[in-house]
């Protein structure tokens, strides 16, 4: 999981196994940001409709959180002003694009999650470096 700023650049990396659900990550890769200062508004996928993440994002830490609804949803929670910003999600998949230059992460070579985890930030940083 990313979290990434309106230009782009990183601003907390986190892993997971691949069966745990992402509204259940918000909260660690958040924790993991590289700056204190967070973001006003979050946008994720589908995957990110669940009123429960609104509710402790908004209460928590003062974030909006922007989905578009999932396809079971039944009850709308969202009119298509906010939605407006999810335009700008791709903005996030480049930094998946980017840390794909990087061959240690392409191909996951280490064994270790923490180890793995230590090269993506590694990769981030050298990212952040660039955009100096």
């Amino acid at each position: 999981m990313a979290v990434a700023d309106r230009s782009g650049f990183p601003l907390a990396v986190g892993i997971a196994s691949g069966q745990r659900n992402e509204v259940k990550l918000v909260d660690e890769t958040l924790d993991a940001a590289f700056l204190d200062e967070l973001p006003p508004r979050l946008i994720g996928d589908r995957a990110y409709d669940s009123d429960g993440l609104d509710a402790a994002l908004l209460d928590e830490r003062n974030i909006e959180m922007i989905a578009p609804h999932h396809p079971r949803r039944r009850r709308l929670t969202q009119d298509g002003r906010p939605l407006r910003r999810y335009r700008r999600r791709w903005l996030v998949e480049r930094i998946f694009a980017w840390l794909q230059n990087f061959r240690r992460l392409l191909t996951r070579h280490e064994r270790k999650a923490s180890n793995f985890l230590g090269f993506v930030q590694l990769g981030c940083i050298l990212i952040l470096l660039r955009g100096l």
